[in-house]
């Protein structure tokens, strides 16, 4: 019975092998099968895209909305008639020298609010 086992075991071993070398000598051709459904609106803008005329632009279309440009005029500089005047003003000014006193005026020796105290000592 061992041996009647083992003969089936073989034949049918050796019926695989050979199902397995028919599948990989078999060519096999690979048929799409996605079928295109039709989409009508996608097929009515194609159809509109490609009959599209631009129309065609000139020159003269942009003159009812474009401004002509020109460079504008430097910004006077609101400090230049001060600066005239203060100027002269300047100029006419005198001079003020420390330790002069100007005419008229009597010399006011300033006070000295940081000079140090004589530390007087007891002598201990």
């Amino acid at each position: 019975m061992l041996a009647r086992s083992v003969r089936a075991s073989r034949s049918s071993i050796a019926r695989i092998a050979r199902q397995q070398q028919a599948d990989v000598s078999r060519r096999t051709f690979i048929i799409p099968t996605a079928i295109r459904q039709v989409d009508l609106v996608q097929d009515l803008y194609i159809k509109e895209l490609k009959s599209y005329k631009s129309i065609p632009i000139k020159a003269s279309d942009a003159e009812g909305s474009v401004q002509k440009w020109s460079t504008p005029a430097p910004p006077k500089s609101p400090e230049e008639e001060e600066l005239a005047s203060g100027l002269k003003a300047y100029e006419e000014q005198q001079v003020e020298v420390e330790g002069q006193a100007n005419p008229g005026e009597t010399h006011v020796k300033e006070e000295d609010w940081f000079e140090e105290e004589e530390e007087h000592g007891s002598g201990h």
